[in-house]
């Protein structure tokens, strides 16, 4: 698996100076932390919220292999919102796990918006007609049972 080395200097803060060093992460992991973070529909499936911001923390945690002796990193300070990382070295953390994790532009951006609002399948033109092919029909109102006419036979003899 790649691996990449990060040194930060005293730009951030004298508590985040020092080497990290990130790795890359497998598939099931990356797949898992989205699923734990993201909240799908019961009957359609579809994407109704996803937490960006806890997907990408974890994703940056689970990347994370070696950091300063201080250990200035923990989820809680990349989840943090009054006492969590520098915007600027947050982002930086994100590019570098982005970029050994592959985590695309598009994926980024499916992740921080709601699904509906970019459904990329049209709708069927058909969908309405669409005729049941499970067997015979119940009779109802909208499907009245057919009616056929008997005549009778005549035979001779």
């Amino acid at each position: 698996m790649r691996k990449q080395t990060l040194t930060i200097g005293n730009e951030y803060g004298a508590e985040y100076q020092g080497q990290y060093i990130f790795s890359e992460i497998t598939w099931a992991k990356r797949s898992r932390i989205i699923q734990k973070h993201t909240k799908y529909h019961p009957l359609s499936g579809q994407v109704q919220t996803s937490d960006f911001i806890a997907i990408q923390a974890e994703t940056i945690w689970a990347a994370l292999k070696e950091q300063p002796q201080n250990q200035p990193l923990t989820l809680e300070t990349l989840l943090g919102e009054e006492n969590g990382v520098p915007i600027a070295l947050g982002e930086l953390f994100s590019q570098v796990v982005n970029g050994l994790c592959a985590l695309t532009r598009e994926e980024t951006a499916f992740l921080s918006e709601p699904s509906a609002a970019k459904n990329p399948t049209p709708p069927s033109p058909t969908f309405g007609s669409a005729k049941n092919s499970a067997g015979p029909q119940q009779n109802s109102p909208a499907n009245p049972p057919e009616s056929f006419t008997s005549t009778p036979l005549s035979s001779t003899k």
